[in-house]
């Protein structure tokens, strides 16, 4: 993306804005000026291109997402408070962000019927609003809950708009060869293969202490996140993962 111009934009003739100039524009654009509104989006124009850099070899067009990023950006402008005591980028940034993931999601080349894309999007909605309330991981009860559907539903909403990874692409590399996914994909017909793993999984979990196989159980056999097991059971998040990280190194150990 080493271009000068995107959309149109000669990105070398980008203003930089002072906190100071931005507040100052800010009160005016509250006031209805046009020509402050204008050169605020300009002054900003950097912090978008600096985000749209996460989202590069997603095989997206650079000038689509640059524009779709312009459009968080305006929202971020007509929704910014100066009373909030943050600064404008602060605000912005998720906002800017959000605004493409959207677009990403909605543009995904499976097509996800639009009542799972919304019920998706609403289970969003309602971690974000958690998270930003309270600090924390909301969970898939939580969230089913509030939405009065059933806790399948949200998972299979949320996993519906999930990018698809292709199976030509490297999961790594050794040396200068470079592993796939699809070398990774085991084949589930093969059923002495898959035999023969759960027995070895099975006898590594009895070697493990009690507290460490109810978190193996719970992380992995039920799908909780780790701040879910931590409050399950009484102890912080940093000791879970922790005692999850000591189990999983010795069932590598006994794997092996």
């Amino acid at each position: 993306m080493n271009k000068v111009e995107i959309s149109g934009v000669n990105t070398s003739n980008l203003p930089l804005l002072s906190n100071e100039e931005k507040t100052a524009l800010i009160k005016k654009i509250k006031q209805g000026d046009e020509k402050a509104r204008q050169y605020f989006i300009q002054g900003n124009l950097r912090l978008v291109l600096s985000l749209i850099k996460r989202f590069y070899g997603k095989g997206e067009n650079a000038d689509d997402l640059f524009q779709v990023g312009c459009i968080g950006l305006i929202k971020a402008i007509d929704n910014f408070d100066l009373n909030q005591n943050v600064q404008f980028s602060t605000y912005a940034v998720p906002m800017i962000i959000g605004e493409i993931r959207r677009y990403l999601r909605d543009n995904n080349t499976i097509r996800v019927s639009r009542s799972i894309r919304d019920l998706a999007y609403k289970a969003i909605n309602i971690k974000d609003k958690i998270y930003k309330e309270q600090q924390r991981e909301a969970s898939i009860e939580e969230i089913a809950k509030e939405l009065n559907v059933e806790k399948e539903e949200i998972v299979m909403s949320l996993d519906a708009i999930q990018e698809p990874i292709s199976l030509q692409e490297p999961a790594y590399s050794e040396n200068t060869e470079n592993i796939y996914i699809i070398d990774q994909v085991s084949d589930k017909k093969n059923t002495d293969e898959l035999w023969t793993q759960n027995i070895t999984i099975a006898e590594s979990m009895k070697r493990l202490n009690e507290k460490e196989k109810m978190i193996i159980n719970k992380r992995f056999f039920e799908g909780r996140t780790q701040m879910e097991v931590a409050e399950e059971i009484g102890i912080s998040q940093a000791q879970v993962s922790r005692l999850e990280r000591t189990a999983i190194n010795h069932i590598r150990r006994i794997y092996k």
